[in-house]
C-alpha cells in the first residue's frame, strides 16, 4: 500500500515541475495483460483469500506474479526509465526466489511498523529463520505510529524512483527536460569562413 502512496504523490508531483499527465495516454505499451494478471494475483494472495494461500501454493503464485511482472518489463524495454523500475522488481525477485516465494523481512522492522511477525496465513513478507540475501529483503519501516505504517526493501525503493525518474520523463517535466538538454550532446557545426580578398 505504501508504494501506491508513493507513485500516488509522484503522479502528483508532475503538474507542479510543469508536466502533463496526458501525456501518458501517448504510450504504446505491451503485453499489458501480464502486469494485471499480476496484481490479480497479489490481491488475490494477500488480500482475498490469504489463508488458502498458506505454503507452496501462495509462495508459488507470488512468483508467478513476479515472472509476469518481468514479462511485461522485457517486452516495454524502450519506455524511458522502465529498466530502472525492473531493477528495483528484479532485487525483490530475487530476494523471494532464494527464500522459496517469500520475501524476508527484518524482525526490527515488522515491530516498529506495528506488523504482524508471525500469522497462521500467506505472508508475502515475514521474519524467516535462516533468511537468504536478508539485506535485499523488507529491512526497512514507516513506524506504527505514522500513516500507511508497512515494511519496505531496497528494491522498493528503486521501483518507486524508476517510476518517478519514468513519470517525469514521459510527461516532460522542467526538471526533465533540463536534465535531457544536459545530458545531450553538443551540437557542432562547421564555421564559415572567408577568404580574404
Amino acid at each position: 500500500m505504501i508504494l501506491v502512496v508513493v507513485v500516488a504523490l509522484a503522479a502528483l508531483s508532475v503538474p507542479i515541475c510543469g508536466g502533463s499527465l496526458g501525456r501518458l495516454s501517448r504510450l504504446r505499451l505491451k503485453a499489458i495483460w501480464a502486469i494485471l494478471v499480476a496484481l490479480v494475483i497479489q490481491v488475490v494472495i494477500i488480500s482475498v483469500i490469504p489463508k488458502e494461500m498458506s505454503g507452496w501454493p501462495g509462495q508459488g503464485l507470488e512468483l508467478v506474479s513476479y515472472g509476469l511482472a518481468v514479462t511485461f518489463l522485457i517486452a516495454n524495454v524502450r519506455v524511458p526509465w522502465l529498466w530502472f523500475v525492473g531493477l528495483g522488481g528484479l532485487s525483490n525477485l530475487v530476494a523471494i526466489g532464494a527464500n522459496n516465494g517469500v520475501m524476508p523481512a527484518s524482525r526490527a522492522a515488522l515491530l516498529a511498523a506495528g506488523r504482524p511477525v508471525h500469522r497462521g496465513q500467506f505472508m508475502n513478507s515475514t521474519t524467516l529463520r535462516d533468511p537468504h540475501l536478508a539485506f535485499l529483503g523488507d529491512v526497512f519501516s514507516v513506524p506504527r505510529n505514522w500513516p500507511f505504517a508497512n515494511v519496505f526493501s531496497i528494491g522498493d525503493i528503486v521501483l518507486v524512483v524508476g517510476a518517478t525518474l519514468l513519470l517525469h520523463s514521459v510527461c516532460r517535466t522542467w526538471p526533465a527536460r533540463l536534465a535531457h538538454e544536459r545530458a545531450a550532446p553538443p551540437v557542432t557545426g562547421r564555421t564559415a569562413t572567408t577568404s580574404p580578398t
